[in-house]
């Protein structure tokens, strides 16, 4: 018999939401920072972030009506405002998180 990790799914309306928990996780003790993915799911956009591990593992998500443009998000710090840019840029008070492109997934977003 397998054991598998329960999967918990979270859907937001929007970035700005999304967007909290990786400032939240960027404070914590360990500093993970969790990755931004993007995939077309049966028609639909899907914008997600992995959080947790053994035990248990939410899958934070939203839909939107077009995939982003740009690479990367800046998000800052201090204020959790975001913006979609091309690249790293150099403000040491910003996170600059890399948006993947994912070809295909296991998950079923419901």
């Amino acid at each position: 018999m397998s054991y598998q990790d329960p999967l918990t799914y979270l859907k937001y309306k929007g970035y700005e939401d999304l967007l909290k928990v990786i400032l939240y996780s960027s404070q914590s003790m360990l500093g993970a920072i969790p990755l931004i993915y993007h995939i077309n799911h049966n028609g639909k956009n899907v914008i997600f972030i992995q959080t947790g591990a053994v035990g248990g593992i939410t899958i934070h998500y939203l839909m939107v009506p077009e995939k982003p443009a740009k690479k990367f998000i800046e998000l800052k710090r201090l204020t959790g405002d975001f913006a979609f840019v091309e690249k790293i840029g150099s403000d040491s008070m910003s996170l600059y998180i890399p948006i993947l492109e994912l070809e295909g997934s296991t998950l079923k977003f419901p």
